[in-house]
């Protein structure tokens, strides 16, 4: 059952748990997963690349909305526009986690004390609520799915996970 009502997502998380075959995963953390039209967007141009990304009109718990974005962010150059949309949206819908991995867009949402997760902290908290016995294999299949992860973070999720204590 989920525990933490909502969150918002990128499109990188959906993307990667999609394609490790754990998307099952959002629902059972989180009742909703709330996603701007840009991340909408972003997977629709992947699938016309050829991309192998989720059918978003298949999951019933995943629900689109417009973000308008404050002119403070539009200024942000590096800004990607999904990770702004969802930034924005965070405003809209305050203590509502957002799910982000892109470094940059990370700072910027912590710049505004956003709740913040990202992949690998949906994995941290799926094994924490038992529903996967190891975070070590995704976070491997998520690599060789090309999600980018130093070896610094790596080492770090998983001694969060209790996989690994000690950096080699």
């Amino acid at each position: 059952m989920p525990d933490s009502g909502r969150a918002i997502s990128n499109t990188s998380p959906l993307f990667y748990l999609h394609r490790i075959n754990a998307l099952h995963l959002l629902p059972a953390l989180y009742e909703q997963i709330i996603i701007p039209t840009a991340v909408v967007a972003e997977l629709q141009a992947g699938a016309a690349q050829g991309e192998d990304v989720p059918d978003l009109s298949a999951y019933d718990w995943i629900n689109q909305r417009h973000a308008a974005i404050p002119d403070d962010l539009k200024l942000i150059a590096d800004l990607g526009r999904g990770e702004a949309e969802v930034i924005a949206l965070a405003f809209q819908f305050p203590d509502t986690p957002v799910i982000l991995d892109d470094r940059f867009a990370r700072r910027i949402a912590a710049r505004y004390a956003l709740k913040l997760t990202g992949t690998i902290g949906v994995l941290l908290k799926a094994k924490s609520a038992g529903l996967i016995p190891l975070v070590s294999p995704l976070l491997d299949e998520m690599q060789r799915a090309g999600f980018h992860l130093s070896e610094v973070v790596k080492h770090s999720a998983l001694q969060l996970s209790g996989e690994k204590s000690i950096i080699r």
